[in-house]
């Protein structure tokens, strides 16, 4: 029997229904992956920077600011979108002011000291949009020692809704009373990294003395990672980073205790008088005027790299006119502007924002543990990442700053 010339042709259709499936697997696949990684970054507190450093290893620091820049873009579009007929809502309750109301202190017969202290309570600013507000926006609650329930409240809270297209966007500001208080700063154990030689070796333990653990009252992140704007940083008469000229600096006197914010500029002949320094980008306001980029959303400052419109969680802080109050404010889902307007509308004058990201921003309070356990780190509002080592017994990566009672005379 003769061959048959002819070739059997192979059959494509079981390959064509397996890239089929494939190509189906892919698209749902992707968009899972992408969907379960963005849930894991928002509610794992390592995963998030981990991922980016990572990112920003392999395929360099713009292109990350460009995926970052998109995904906050893709979720504000999202949230206008599904909660636009949300309201602005409240976080915890507002007593009446009869109920927060504290006794003056009264010096006792024959006291030659100095007269005690009146009591601080910041005036109520009321909400920034009065037409888009929740209820006890921008009135001031207590925030108070519970191992010292007698003593003068030194901290205060409030909410503001500083965004009138966003009501999700929620300012958290704790107001503290500088009369009592002292601020300190501290360097993670790595950022910001040292770029001069003689502080690669200062020594840096990156959480609370254990000395100032009876005194202390509340902690809050610090500024941009060193490759963010190589900000200058300063403690113990070490720099850590060299000073630059046009940003701004959080400072604290030597002799005199006392804060400043200020553009690097006009603080730069009294850097001998410091006891330490820590610089952020340009300060968003200074004697009360905002700074003019902030009217520019494209102006990269801060956000890092990002632009100044993206939407996305913020810390700052401030200073009051007398220098007596200290503001600090922890966002959700801000723009820079936003952020600076509620600072402002808080009652600061001078202000800086610190850093930028979901797990960065931070206030945390410290509490007595359970049945006689160590002290514990409490949030100041629900949503944002800490643990309860925060600051006091576990190593911070990244610089912070704390807040010290001062020791009442005896």
């Amino acid at each position: 029997m003769a061959e048959s010339s002819s070739k059997v042709k192979p059959n494509v259709k079981p390959k064509r229904r397996r890239l089929r499936r494939f190509l189906i697997g892919l698209g749902i696949g992707i968009p899972a992956t992408l969907v379960a990684l963005w849930i894991a970054v928002h509610r794992v507190e390592w995963l998030g920077p981990l991922i980016s450093n990572s990112l920003r290893a392999v395929i360099g620091a713009e292109a990350v600011t460009w995926i970052q820049d998109r995904v906050y873009g893709v979720e504000d579009g999202f949230n206008r979108f599904w909660r636009k007929e949300e309201k602005p809502k409240a976080y915890w309750e507002v007593p009446k002011a009869s109920a927060e109301r504290e006794p003056t202190p009264v010096a006792s017969a024959g006291d030659a000291g100095p007269p005690p202290l009146p009591p601080f309570r910041p005036k109520d600013v009321g909400p920034v949009h009065t037409s888009w507000s929740a209820p006890g926006d921008g009135q001031w609650v207590a925030v108070r020692d519970s191992r010292r329930p007698k003593e003068p409240t030194f901290l205060f809270k409030t909410l503001l809704h500083p965004d009138r297209n966003r009501s999700w966007a929620e300012l958290f500001v704790v107001a503290v009373d500088l009369r009592r208080v002292t601020l300190h700063a501290v360097p993670g154990y790595r950022e910001p990294k040292a770029t001069l030689p003689e502080a690669k070796e200062l020594k840096r333990p990156a959480k609370i003395p254990v000395e100032h653990h009876e005194e202390l009252l509340a902690a809050f992140n610090g500024g941009f990672m060193a490759e963010h704007g190589a900000y200058g940083m300063m403690v113990e008469g070490m720099r850590l980073l060299p000073p630059r000229k046009g940003v701004c600096t959080i400072a604290e006197m030597k002799t005199t205790g006392e804060l400043r914010i200020a553009t690097w500029d006009k603080l730069e002949a009294e850097e001998p008088k410091m006891n330490w320094y820590r610089q952020a980008p340009n300060c968003m306001y200074e004697d009360g005027k905002m700074h003019p980029a902030l009217h520019n959303p494209e102006v990269r400052r801060w956000g890092a790299t990002l632009e100044g419109d993206t939407v996305i969680r913020r810390s700052a802080i401030g200073i009051d006119a007398s220098g007596k109050v200290l503001y600090v404010g922890i966002t959700n889902h801000t723009t820079a502007r936003a952020i600076a307007q509620g600072m402002f509308h808080a009652g600061a004058k001078d202000v800086a924002q610190l850093d930028v990201n979901w797990s960065y921003p931070k206030f945390v309070l410290f509490e007595p543990g359970d049945a006689g356990a160590e002290r514990q780190a409490v949030p100041l509002a629900k949503g944002f990442e800490f643990s309860t080592d925060e600051y006091i017994r576990k190593r911070s990566l990244r610089d912070f700053f704390y807040l010290l009672r001062k020791p009442t005379p005896p």
